[in-house]
């Protein structure tokens, strides 16, 4: 194992702007906004601020899956955040969510509006809302409970434990990568395991539980995340791919993907989403040929 014996932690920790690879100017020992700037707000009651990483995707998958079922009531705006920007920073952005994290919600279908922020809670929300895409009968709304907390408990492991050290670390080092290797792959794991006898994460029927895992692990198991699906070996997770695979099929999450994303094909990108038309007429590509 390859080791740093040099390096003695500081008595007390200061903060190193240029430290922390591709992604370090989004991070801070602080919290709060960096500049003033309001967020717009669409026709929509549900107003989405976000951005197509697998947390924001669970989101507008959610919404896609909703209006699927013929509730008008999600129908939404969802405005682009760039996070390498620092859109997340902004007054606007901070007053829903103090935590500067995408995907945030503001629901105005009320007298007072209503903001909503970590992921795994406006699926709760909208799942509640709606009463839709959650097990009514208690043991089984228990079971895919359990399962969308897991989700939000690992999610961290996997991206900012894997991701970061395999993808953006500034240099390559054994002992994180191996750390951080073995625990997604547990999770990997316990995955398949769980699948082996259930369709869906929650038996038979779909859930927000699986909204939850598969914009993450589907998206490591289809190699779009990370580059990392050889190195993984996922190949192996036979009953976990089944799944990937059942889940990718699903119109409404190919129209969710395509939300707030600014990267890879152009016919895949609908930047900002405010009508189910724009998948026909606004996609990036459409809008590169006017």
């Amino acid at each position: 194992m390859t080791t740093n014996p040099s390096y003695v932690p500081p008595k007390v920790w200061t903060w190193d702007t240029e430290n922390g690879g591709e992604w370090a100017k989004t991070n801070r020992p602080i919290a709060g906004p960096t500049h003033d700037k309001d967020l717009p707000v669409g026709k929509h009651p549900l107003q989405l601020y976000s951005m197509a990483t697998p947390n924001g995707v669970k989101i507008t998958i959610m919404l896609e899956e909703l209006l699927a079922l013929g509730i008008s009531g999600a129908e939404y705006d969802a405005h682009m955040i760039k996070i390498g920007d620092g859109d997340q920073f902004s007054s606007g952005f901070v007053e829903i969510n103090p935590n500067s994290k995408i995907p945030a919600l503001v629901d105005y279908s009320d007298e007072k509006a209503t903001r909503v922020f970590e992921s795994g809670n406006i699926l709760l929300y909208l799942a509640e809302k709606f009463n839709a895409l959650i097990p009514s009968e208690f043991t089984s709304r228990t079971e895919c409970l359990s399962w969308l907390f897991w989700q939000m408990g690992s999610g961290g492991y996997l991206g900012g434990g894997f991701g970061h050290f395999y993808s953006y670390a500034p240099s390559k080092m054994e002992y994180p990568i191996d750390r951080y290797t073995m625990e997604t792959k547990r999770q990997l794991d316990v995955l398949d395991r769980h699948l082996a006898d259930s369709q869906y994460i929650c038996g038979d029927e779909y859930s927000i539980a699986d909204i939850a895992i598969w914009p993450w692990y589907g998206a490591v198991m289809m190699g779009r995340l990370y580059d990392a699906a050889e190195f993984l070996d996922v190949a192996s997770y036979k009953h976990l791919m089944r799944w990937t695979n059942l889940i990718e099929e699903r119109p409404t999450v190919q129209r969710g993907r395509m939300v707030n994303r600014t990267w890879g094909d152009p016919s895949m990108q609908l930047h900002e989403r405010h009508d189910a038309s724009d998948f026909d007429l606004r996609t990036q590509d459409k809008l590169d040929n006017t």
